[in-house]
């Protein structure tokens, strides 16, 4: 049986994840450099409207992490009923940005500001017919298989 997925948002990371490596979608303004995400038409810094797009990097730092281990409001919630605590933290893209994200590693005692951190993505829910919405997510580097 193939699971259908789709992303919680387009244009947030490329899609689908077999088409090309996995990458998160910013852009970056033609004027003043900054580089922005989720990608944006005009620049928060100048307010020009001559941005290009751009593939951010998949690796980074993790700047800072909090849990969260209660249920979020609904709405604007709508993730799964069986609520399951998780981390967010701000990963440091080289030379780029930092990026709030979701995180693998729900265990506090796990994770270590300066750690290395690398893009992938996970089930943000499952809808009634059976669609998983994927999100991006950021893993500790170490979890990597050989």
């Amino acid at each position: 049986m193939t699971t259908t997925q789709r992303p919680v948002a387009e244009g947030l990371f490329t899609w689908p994840p077999a088409a090309a490596p996995l990458r998160l979608i910013g852009s970056e303004c033609r004027v003043c450099g900054l580089v922005s995400f989720p990608a944006a038409a005009t620049c928060v810094r100048c307010a020009s409207d001559e941005s290009k797009e751009r593939l951010l990097a998949d690796r980074g730092t993790l700047w800072t992490y909090t849990t969260q281990d209660f249920r979020p409001p609904s709405p604007p919630y709508d993730g799964p009923e069986a609520f399951e605590p998780y981390a967010v933290g701000y990963i440091e893209l080289p030379g780029e940005l930092l990026v709030e994200a979701r995180l693998t590693e729900p265990d506090p005692q796990k994770l270590k500001i300066g750690q290395d951190m690398r893009l992938t993505l996970v089930p943000y829910t499952v809808q009634d017919d059976g669609t998983e919405v994927m999100t991006f997510a950021f893993a500790p580097a170490e979890e990597e298989t050989p």
